[in-house]
Parts: C-alpha cells; structure tokens; sequence
C-alpha cells in the first residue's frame, strides 16, 4: 500500500512513479483536450467584467467624483493595491477554465503595468550635491532622542521634522546639535541644516496655527528655498467617507506659496497626508517633481510604519535636478522617514 501512494496511471494504463514528466503530460493533456471544449469561451463572462472593470477604474481614476465621500481621493489614495485583484481574476479565470477571462485578464494587467510599471525599477543614481530627508516623528514618539539619533545617522544635509510637541523639541535640538550647525523651528515643524539657514518664515496654510514653514539653504551649490509641511489628515468616516476638505485646501494654500517662490532651486519636505495620485493635492504636484517617482526604487510607501501602504510622505522638487531617493529604516514613529540626493541647479549665469 505504501508503495502505490507513490505509483501513478500513465497515458497508457500502466502503473509507474510519479514524475515531473509524467505530471507535465498530464496538464498538456487536459490543456489539449480544452480545444474541443465549445464552452470555453462562453464561460467566465462574469470574471470577464470584472476584469473590464478593474482596467476602467484604473484608467478613469482622476473621472472619479470627490463629491460623495471624497472618494475619488481614498481610491487614489491606494490606487496602487488595485492590482492585486489581478491574480485573483486569473485564478478565477482558470478555475472556470474561460479563454474570455484570461484574455479580459490581460486588459488590467496592461493598465497597472502602464501606471506603475517605471517603479518597478531602480533608477537611483550616484551623484547630487545635496542630501535631504524629512519624517514624521508623532507627537506621541516614545523615544525622541532615539529617533532624532537614527535619522541623523542617514547622513542628510538638511532634516525636516514634522509633528513636534512643543516640550520635546529642546530633546531634538539636543540630539542633532552633534550633527547639525543650523535650525529653526515654527510651530510643529522643524528644519536642522548643515548649512546656513535665512529668511525663516511661516507659511500660511490656512489652519489657524502653524504647520508650514519655509527658509533659504545656503547650500555650496548655490541658494535653496526649502519648504516644510503636515498637512491636516485625513480620516475615513463611515457616516462622512473620506473627510479631507481642511487638507485640500492647505494644499491650495502650500500650491500659492511655492508657486511664488522666486529661487530657482526649490524643495519641499513634510507629510502632505496624500500621494501623488490624489488629484486634490494638485496645487503643490502639478509644479513639482517627486523624487521617489522620478529616480526612486519601487513604491516607497511610508505609512504606516507597521505596514507600509503609501506614500503620504513627500520628497519634491522644482528646478533641482533630482539623483536618488529612499526610504529609510523605522523609528519609533508610525511614519518611515525618507530621503533623496539633489543636484542643485546652477543659476548663477
């Protein structure tokens, strides 16, 4: 008995081992004998549909209304993860064993690939003349100085801070006077710097208190207008959807600023509570690049920590040319800091 558990039928009724040849002319056999099949391209119309449809969201997402619920925004929000229903279909579809759902299959597949393909790769490069980062520290961090040390030790040139409480950031001043020479802080952001810093200000994001703030980088390649921001989030209601009106209109009000921004070399930091899918935050990526899309490695999702499922966290830039970008390992925060490496643009002549 033990050994028939190990014997199998051959093609021709006869008994021998189980073999990887034999399990493969098994499965051509039971593929070939689907050419006679008349229903295989009758079945799976549902699977079909779905299919359709998942491409039609994917390439419609910015048609999508933001009037109920904001829900154009949570879709864009997490437009990436949409792709995982892909295998599922296929799976469906070869379980049905339906010709017209593997081929409506290939449709998602196509549109997935054509919106998010580029990220697949690693575009890093090994020059630049600047270094910068950025991370939400949350107000709740356990371990300030833990996690002051820890971005430190990534090695930027300029560090952006968001969520400061006011009774910690003397513990941040102290755990990055070490490293850095310069810094200001307004409100609940902060900027520390290698370089000199000038013409601190806050920005105006329409909050009533202050959570944006810009200063000039006197960087050796030349000036640069550095812009830090959190903006308000963002929460998922069920009576409400998804509640983001005080965030998109710091948003618009970020957008004006940067737009007026007369320096050539601008860059912004901070936690903007949305990704660059989300057609609301506009006003600030419709002017600017992001790093992590134009020569990052993957998706760099930074929130939240635990389990990384966008990028809510933003590196981007206007007339510095960017070179690399990465996500950095966790701190005590629910946030993952990020970094990337700019070439500074000459604007000397």
């Amino acid at each position: 008995m033990a050994r028939q558990a190990y014997m199998t039928e051959t093609d021709e009724g006869h008994q021998g081992p189980r073999t990887p040849a034999s399990r493969l002319r098994r499965l051509l056999h039971r593929l070939g004998s689907l050419r006679g099949d008349r229903g295989i391209w009758r079945r799976g119309w549902v699977v079909a549909a779905c299919a359709l449809l998942l491409a039609l969201v994917m390439l419609a997402h910015a048609h999508i209304p933001n009037a109920v619920g904001n829900l154009g925004s949570l879709l864009e929000t997490f437009l990436p993860w949409l792709g995982l229903f892909v295998p599922v279909l296929l799976v469906l579809a070869l379980v049905r064993r339906s010709a017209t759902a593997l081929v409506a299959t290939v449709l998602p597949v196509v549109v997935w690939l054509n919106l998010f393909g580029g990220l697949l790769s690693d575009k890093n490069a090994s020059g630049g003349d600047l270094t910068v980062a950025t991370h939400n520290v949350n107000a709740e961090n356990p371990d300030p100085s833990g996690t002051a040390r820890e971005v430190a030790a990534a090695g930027a040139d300029v560090l952006a801070l968001e969520e400061l409480k006011a009774s910690e950031v003397p513990i941040y001043r102290a755990a990055l006077s070490d490293t850095y020479d310069y810094h200001a802080v307004v409100g609940t952001v902060g900027l520390w710097s290698k370089y000199p810093l000038s013409d601190v200000r806050s920005v105006d994001i329409r909050l009533g208190w202050q959570r944006a703030m810009r200063a000039t980088v006197d960087a050796p390649a030349g000036p640069v207008a550095v812009y830090v921001a959190h903006l308000p989030s963002v929460r998922v209601k069920l009576e409400a959807g998804f509640t983001a009106r005080q965030r998109d209109k710091s948003a618009d009000a970020l957008g004006e600023a940067i737009a007026e921004e007369p320096l050539d070399n601008v860059v912004l930091l901070g936690d903007l509570n949305g990704t660059m899918n989300d057609r609301s935050l506009k006003a600030v990526t419709s002017q600017m690049r992001s790093t992590q899309g134009a020569v990052g490695s993957g998706f760099g999702f930074s929130w939240p920590a635990s389990f990384p499922m966008a990028r809510i966290d933003q590196i981007l830039v206007r007339g510095a040319e960017p070179e690399s970008s990465w996500t950095l390992p966790p701190t005590a925060s629910d946030h993952l800091p990020i970094a990337a490496r700019v070439r500074v643009t000459d604007t000397s002549e």
